[in-house]
């Protein structure tokens, strides 16, 4: 099980079903939600000096989103250095869509480890488990 997840989605309902889930499957202690990019980097920023036990293992990221998209988020989060205060830090990207051209531009992102498609469900916590 892993200690602490952040979701990454802007739709409550998608949310909401995503944490039951998680909380069924004992996959994660804790999990934080932000609702767009922009929320995400303000949550990293808020825990930058803060312990790397205390920061997510795994993130799920969305990649349509108001204010800050998942490849915008993405972009920020590798340019602006944020990946050496959390080297630690595995993205999922989860899409309604699975485009051939959004899993080979998810491959160019190091923290990015896999490409799903929405929504989550048991087997895909299990597979998780199992791969990574």
């Amino acid at each position: 099980m892993l200690s602490k997840i952040l979701f990454v989605d802007d739709d409550p309902i998608t949310l909401m079903l995503c944490k039951k889930v998680i909380e069924k499957s004992e996959f994660s202690k804790e999990i934080i939600t932000a609702s767009n990019g922009e929320d995400a980097l303000k949550y990293f920023n808020s825990i930058k000096n803060i312990s790397e036990v205390d920061s997510p293992q795994l993130m799920f990221l969305d990649l349509n989103m108001p204010v800050m998209g998942g490849w915008e988020f993405l972009d920020a989060f590798t340019h602006e250095n944020y990946i050496t205060s959390f080297p630690k830090l595995k993205v999922i990207v989860l899409s309604s869509t699975i485009d051939p051209k959004d899993i080979e531009k998810s491959k160019s992102y190091p923290m990015v480890i896999d490409f799903l498609s929405k929504p989550i469900t048991k087997e895909m916590l299990q597979y998780i488990k199992d791969t990574f």
